[in-house]
C-alpha cells in the first residue's frame, strides 16, 4: 500500500473523511463494537480510520477487530491512536500521535508508519511539519463544551495556506457533527474532516 495520500491540487475535489472510534460511541463490549463499526462503514464513505480507546484495559482485541473490518471495507489508511508498538505488532498503516507525543514523530517515520498528530496551535503545526509528520488534525474548529473558543473556518483556512502541501495534510477536527458543518469545512482548502460523533449521529 502506498504510504502517501496525495491530493491532485490544493483545492482538490477529493476531500478526506476521517473516522475516529470511541468506546462510548461504538460500544464497550467487543461484539457491539464490531457491529457498530460495520454499520458505520456501510453507511458512510471513510478514507482514513483511527482506532482510539482511552477506556478499555485490554484494547488489543478491539484493535485487531478494527484492522480486520477496516481492511474488509478497503479503507485507505488504518491508524491507531498513540500506540506505535501495537501499530507495528498488528500491522496498522500508521499512528495518530497525541499532542504530547511530538518527540515520537521522527521515530515513527523511521519505523515506516504513516504519522498524524493532534495540533491545536500554529507552532504545533510548524513543529509537526518540520519533524516530518504526514499531517495533523487541527482543532477545535466548531464549538465543543469545555473545549474553549473554537478556531472557526477562517482561522482554519489561514493555517492551511501557511502549512499545507501535497505531502503535509491538515484535517479539520472538533465539533464537526452535521453535514452542514462538513460542508463549511469543505469550502476551505483543507485536506478533509475528522470526527467521532458525525459518523454515529448519522447512521
Amino acid at each position: 500500500m502506498n504510504k502517501d495520500i496525495k491530493r491532485e491540487t490544493k483545492k482538490s475535489s477529493f476531500f478526506y473523511s476521517y473516522l475516529i472510534t470511541d468506546p462510548t460511541e461504538y460500544g464497550l463490549e467487543l461484539t457491539t463494537f464490531k457491529n457498530t463499526l460495520r454499520k458505520t462503514l456501510q453507511t458512510h464513505k471513510v478514507d482514513i480510520l483511527c482506532f482510539r480507546d482511552k477506556i478499555t484495559k485490554d484494547i488489543k482485541p478491539f484493535a485487531q477487530s478494527t484492522l480486520k473490518i477496516a481492511k474488509e471495507f478497503k479503507i485507505k489508511k488504518i491508524l491507531i491512536n498513540g500506540n506505535r508498538a501495537l501499530a507495528l505488532e498488528l500491522g496498522f498503516d500508521g499512528v495518530h500521535l497525541t499532542s504530547t507525543q511530538f518527540d515520537e514523530i521522527k521515530v515513527s517515520k523511521e519505523q515506516k508508519l504513516f504519522t498524524f498528530i493532534s495540533c491545536h496551535k500554529d507552532e504545533d503545526i510548524n513543529l509537526a511539519k518540520k519533524n516530518g509528520a504526514d499531517g495533523v488534525t487541527y482543532s477545535h474548529i466548531f464549538y465543543k463544551q469545555d473545549k474553549g473558543k473554537p478556531k472557526g473556518c477562517t482561522q482554519l483556512e489561514n493555517i492551511v495556506k501557511k502549512y499545507q502541501s501535497d505531502r503535509f495534510h491538515i484535517i479539520a477536527l472538533g465539533g464537526i457533527t452535521t453535514q452542514q458543518k462538513v460542508q463549511k469545512v469543505k469550502e476551505t482548502s483543507c485536506s478533509g474532516f475528522a470526527s467521532i460523533t458525525y459518523f454515529t449521529n448519522n447512521l
